[in-house]
């Protein structure tokens, strides 16, 4: 079984408690402690009871054969042996009394106080042996059916008869299965007392861990002014003081970094729109200048077309700046329209004079609701981009993929799928991470090129508004080059500029150099 299918059965058994866990231990740690306590209580019970008795017993038997079989002739008569036997058995220690004589060599006899209880065949063999062997008093504790016996014999020193004890334990054995009864009450009580402990310390405990997770989940879902009310003095309330500090210097951090942040957009933003009214100038200054560049002297011309170029590539990172501060604000919207796909992608080609470099695989009649505008931005891009960087030919295939598997039919095909591959070099794999971030630039030995560094990431921008996305990778099938694929719903009506989140920002997958737009 998997460690996973391991968690997700203990989850479902609910192990994966701390509650729970901590009255299962205090239980154990309970459990253990009062069997071992009952136990050894039990055992040196039961060692005193039965060495109670039967020294008792043994003391009287003795006792008993000293005074009353030793008076005995050597070669006493069955009424004799039965006599002594009954006189010996009618004592307050309560066994019973089998003497074994011998009225002529070979020619044994017996007296016994009870012969239906007690007979010569319930002595063990051993213990007969033992007897017969040396002059002492022997005992052992057996068993007959479920009752427990006490079972002795001795011999008369310098000759005598034998005699065997035969005691019945059962009153004892009542008396500590009565013992065993109480100890496993007990057991069973300090069992129910230790969960009873163990559910009062898991609230002590747990209450103030609760209270301290439900305030890291707030903090964690933004909530930054939460904090903890702090009494007593122990571990959990210092705890509860470090969360209160971690969590004022990280409210006041994020407002900080806010701040700056809000001061940033502000400043470019500011900065932008400032810009715009002296590059209009400018660019109007460049025409003017591009318009004459064929009359000007040879040495000025080079200048000239330096300045215009340089001019057409700042108007157009000032406006790729404000369309970044429209997305940093929250102030992008949509505005959609019924578009039909291949209309728009050959519309883009044809505006930037791309025809004879891009090789198109679109059907008509594929239609779909989304922006024009942006749409028309991150196709200039990836393409723009394709051209640039990969060369021609470029090709810039569309199709429509289903959104959920196993659907059949148009109304499945709810994704339309935009992909723009080239034939060149491709991507080296430790750019692709980065080809969609801000001002990148794949290479540091031409920090200035022709793009801004912001095509890619502002193509990213309007994908991700529509609720889409785009990938960039490798082409794997040997011809080499470079693939991005735009996916976007094909009707993004329900997506605002809050719902940029549905297709993730995945920002750290396959990337490549960023480019411009012309």
């Amino acid at each position: 079984m998997s460690g996973a299918a391991k968690k997700a059965i203990l989850a479902g058994l609910g192990w994966t408690s701390l509650r729970l866990r901590l009255v299962v231990v205090f239980g154990m740690v309970a459990l253990i402690a009062a069997v071992s306590a009952s136990g050894i209580a039990y055992w040196l019970n039961r060692e005193a009871v039965l060495t109670r008795t039967q020294d008792a017993a043994l003391g009287d038997f003795r006792q008993q054969m000293q005074n009353r079989v030793a008076s005995l002739p050597a070669r006493p008569t069955q009424s004799e042996l039965q006599t002594a036997a009954e006189q010996m058995a009618a004592g307050t220690a309560g066994y019973s009394v089998l003497l074994l004589g011998e009225r002529e060599a070979g020619k044994p006899i017996v007296g016994a106080s009870d012969p239906d209880a007690f007979t010569l065949d319930d002595v063990p063999a051993e213990l007969r042996k033992a007897v017969g062997d040396q002059e002492h008093l022997f005992w052992v504790r057996t068993q007959r059916g479920n009752t427990p016996y006490l079972v002795a014999g001795t011999r008369i020193v310098g000759g005598g008869p034998t005699g065997y004890l035969f005691k019945s334990l059962d009153q004892e054995r009542q008396d500590l299965n009565s013992l065993a009864w109480s100890l496993g009450i007990a057991t069973a009580l300090a069992l129910a007392g230790s969960a009873l402990l163990a559910q009062a310390a898991a609230t002590t405990v747990l209450k103030p861990v609760q209270r301290l997770g439900q305030a890291a989940r707030q903090l964690g879902e933004g909530k930054l002014d939460t904090r903890l009310q702090v009494s007593g003095t122990d571990e959990l309330a210092e705890l509860s003081r470090t969360f209160n500090n971690a969590a004022e210097s990280l409210e006041k951090k994020v407002a900080d970094m806010s701040a700056r942040e809000e001061s940033s957009r502000r400043f470019v933003a500011d900065m932008s729109h400032e810009l715009r009214t002296p590059l209009t100038a400018l660019t109007a200054v460049t025409e003017v200048l591009e318009d004459e560049q064929e009359g000007l002297d040879p040495m000025v011309a080079p200048a000239v077309a330096l300045v215009v170029s340089e001019t057409r590539r700042l108007n157009d990172l000032v406006e790729n700046l404000m369309e970044v501060t429209r997305f940093d604000a929250g102030t992008a919207r949509l505005v959609l329209d019924d578009v039909d796909v291949a209309d728009q992608v050959t519309a883009c080609i044809d505006a930037r004079a791309w025809l004879d470099a891009v090789d198109l695989d679109a059907e008509r009649g594929i239609m779909a609701r989304l922006d024009p505008r942006r749409l028309d931005v991150i196709l200039a891009n990836l393409i723009g981009n394709a051209l640039k960087h990969g060369g021609s030919p470029v090709r810039v295939s569309v199709r429509t993929e289903t959104g959920e598997e196993g659907g059949t039919g148009d109304e499945a095909e709810d994704e339309l799928v935009i992909e723009v591959r080239d034939h060149g070099p491709g991507i080296p794999e430790d750019v692709l991470p980065h080809v969609f971030d801000r001002f990148y630039k794949a290479s540091a030995s031409r920090p200035r090129s022709e793009g801004s560094g912001l095509g890619l990431s502002i193509a990213m921008e309007n994908a991700l508004i529509h609720g889409g996305g785009i990938t960039a990778a490798n082409s794997t099938d040997g011809d080499g080059g470079a693939v991005f694929v735009l996916r976007l719903p094909r009707d993004a009506s329900d997506i605002t500029a809050d719902g940029r989140g549905l297709a993730g920002r995945e920002r750290d997958g396959e990337r490549g150099e960023a480019g411009d737009a012309p």
